[in-house]
C-alpha cells in the first residue's frame, strides 16, 4: 500500500499545534505497523522557518512549472527520509518564504498552489499513492482537484481519499467570485464547494472525499449538531454514512517524564510522588512562588481563545485563588484574555502566574510540577493536553465534550483518571475543582491512586494507527 499524507504542518519540521503533532506521529506509527511492504509519505510546504539542519539533508526530487488558473509558477520538490517515512517539501519562495506559516493576506492562494503542486508532483514523477489523506482546509484542495478537474485522469482517478477534520472552526471560506481566478476550479464544479453563498474548501472536501473522519469518536457525533459544526451540520448529516471518529494518539516518547533533559527531575510511575515534589519545588522557585510541597498547584497550558473555556476560568479564578493553592497558566491568544488574566494574577502575587508565551520546554516543566490540570473547553475535537497531563501524573479537570469525553473517565467510576463536568457553566467547573482539591487534601491515599491511574492511561498511537490502517484498507 502507498499512502500520501498532505498537511500544512508536520512536527518536527514546521508545527504550530496539534495538526503538526499528529502528522509527525501518525505516519511513523502506520509505517511501523505496515512494515516494509508499505510506502508511507508526507508532503508539506517548504517554509522558510524550516531549520538548516533539515534543509541540508534534503535531496531535490523534481522541479517544474505548476499551473494555477492564469499563473505559471515554479515549484520544486525536496525529500528527506526518517523512520522509514519519506517527507516531501514543496518549494516556492513567493508563497512560502514568509515570517509565519499562516495569517497572510493570500493564504487562500498560497495553499491552493500547494495543493495544485501536489498534483503536479504526482504527474511529473509518475508516483501515485493508493490513498491520499488530506488534513484541514489548507490541504482540502487536493481532494477537490482529484474529484473534479482530474476525476477522469487514468492514474489520478484511482486514488482513494480520506479527509480529516482536526478543527471545524477553520473552514477556508472565501468569496465565490475568486473560484476560478484564485482556486482554479471550473464553474461547473461550483456547487461542490459552495456553502451559504461562500466558497468553502472544507465543505468541498467533506462532500467529495471517499471517507471523512474526525480526531475523536465523540466529536464526530457532535458535528451533526449546529452548536459544534459552524454551519456545516446539514452537509455532515447528509454524508454521515462515510464519517468516522478516530482518537488522536500522544507521542509517548516526546512526552515521557522519565526520558529527557527538559524537566528538572525525571521520574516514572515507581518514583511518581518524589518526582512530582521535586519538580514542583523547582517550578515554584523558577516562577518566584512560595515554595511548599503541600500546596496544590493547578495548571493550564492552552490557547487563549473562547473555544478553550477561558471565560469560565476568568469568572471563577479570583474566588478559586482565595483557597490555599497556586495557579500557573501558559499560553497566548486573544489580547483581551491575556490582559484580564494578567490583571487577576496581579491581584494574587503570591499564588498566581500568567505567562503569555509559547514555550514547549517550559510546558513540560509545568506538566511535571502540577497536581491538577484545567481544560474546561467549550468544544474540543480531541485535545492532547489532557493526555499529556495524564502522562506526567497530573490529574485533569475537564468538560465532557469531544475528545475530552473519550479520554477522561470521571472520578468515582471504574478506572477513573480525572474529574469531569458537563454543563458549560463556570460554577460547575469551580465545584469540580473543589472536589479534586478535597481529594488532594484528604490524605487517605486516594489521590495517589488516582494520579497513578492517570499516568497508566494508554494514549499511544498504536491503536489509533491500527484504526487508520483499517480505514485505508476499506478503500
Amino acid at each position: 500500500m502507498k499512502i500520501l499524507y498532505v498537511a500544512s504542518e508536520v512536527t518536527p519540521y514546521a508545527a504550530s499545534g496539534g495538526l503538526g503533532d499528529v502528522m509527525g506521529a501518525l505516519p511513523r506509527t502506520v509505517k511501523r505497523q505496515l512494515g516494509k511492504g508499505a510506502e508511507v509519505s508526507v508532503i508539506l510546504p517548504l517554509y522558510s522557518g524550516i531549520s538548516e539542519s533539515y534543509r541540508s539533508a534534503m535531496k531535490k526530487v523534481t522541479e517544474g512549472i505548476c499551473p494555477l488558473a492564469w499563473r505559471r509558477a515554479y515549484y520544486g520538490v525536496y525529500r528527506l527520509s526518517s523512520a522509514g517515512v519519506n517527507y516531501y517539501f514543496i518549494d516556492n519562495e513567493q508563497y512560502f518564504k514568509r515570517g509565519r506559516m499562516y495569517g497572510e493576506f493570500d493564504d487562500g492562494e498560497r495553499f491552493a498552489f500547494f495543493c495544485r503542486a501536489v498534483i503536479s508532483f504526482m504527474l511529473d514523477t509518475g508516483w501515485y499513492p493508493d490513498v491520499l489523506h488530506a488534513n484541514d482546509w489548507q490541504s482540502a484542495m487536493t481532494v477537490i482537484y482529484l474529484k473534479t478537474r482530474f476525476a477522469h485522469h487514468p492514474e489520478l482517478s484511482r486514488i482513494r481519499t480520506v479527509y480529516t477534520i482536526h478543527n471545524i472552526e477553520y473552514q477556508g471560506k472565501y468569496d465565490m467570485a475568486i473560484l476560478g481566478d484564485v482556486f482554479d476550479i471550473p464553474g461547473e464544479y461550483a456547487s461542490s464547494v459552495e456553502c451559504d453563498g461562500c466558497l468553502n474548501l472544507m465543505k468541498g472536501a467533506i462532500q467529495l472525499s471517499d471517507r471523512v473522519n474526525t480526531v475523536s469518536p465523540h466529536y464526530a457525533e457532535e458535528l451533526r449538531d449546529p452548536y459544534f459544526s459552524f454551519g456545516l451540520d446539514p452537509m455532515i448529516r447528509r454524508v454521515f454514512d462515510k464519517f468516522s471518529g478516530i482518537l488522536n494518539g500522544l507521542d509517548t516518547v516526546f512526552f515521557d517524564p522519565s526520558n529527557g533533559d527538559e524537566i528538572a527531575y525525571p521520574y516514572k510511575l515507581s518514583t511518581l510522588a518524589a518526582g512530582k515534589a521535586e519538580n514542583k519545588k523547582f517550578l515554584q522557585e523558577e516562577l518566584g512562588l512560595p515554595v511548599s510541597p503541600d500546596i496544590p498547584l493547578i495548571a493550564m497550558i492552552t490557547r487563549l481563545t473562547p473555544a478553550k473555556g477561558i471565560d469560565l476560568v476568568i469568572r471563577i479564578l479570583d474566588e478559586l485563588l482565595f483557597e490555599n493553592l497556586q495557579f500557573v497558566l501558559l499560553g497566548t491568544g486573544d489580547r483581551e484574555y491575556e490582559y484580564i488574566l494578567r490583571e487577576i494574577a496581579g491581584r494574587h502575587p503570591d499564588s498566581a502566574r500568567v505567562l503569555c508565551t509559547f514555550d514547549r520546554t517550559l510546558s513540560k516543566r509545568i506538566y511535571a510540577a502540577a497536581d491538577l490540570f484545567l481544560m474546561p473547553s467549550r468544544s474540543e475535537p480531541c485535545g492532547l493536553a489532557q493526555m499529556t497531563a495524564c502522562a506526567y501524573g497530573t490529574v485533569p479537570v475537564v468538560r465532557g465534550v469531544g475528545g475530552l469525553y473519550d479520554t477522561i473517565i470521571p472520578y468515582g467510576r471504574e478506572n477513573s483518571n480525572g474529574f469531569v463536568f458537563y454543563n458549560y457553566n463556570a460554577h460547575d467547573l469551580l465545584f469540580r475543582v473543589k472536589d479534586a482539591l478535597a481529594l488532594y487534601r484528604a490524605g487517605d491515599g486516594e489521590w495517589d491512586k488516582l494520579r497513578r491511574r492517570a499516568m497508566r492511561s494508554d494514549f499511544g498511537w498504536k491503536n489509533s494507527a491500527k484504526a487508520y490502517i483499517e480505514l485505508y484498507n476499506s478503500l
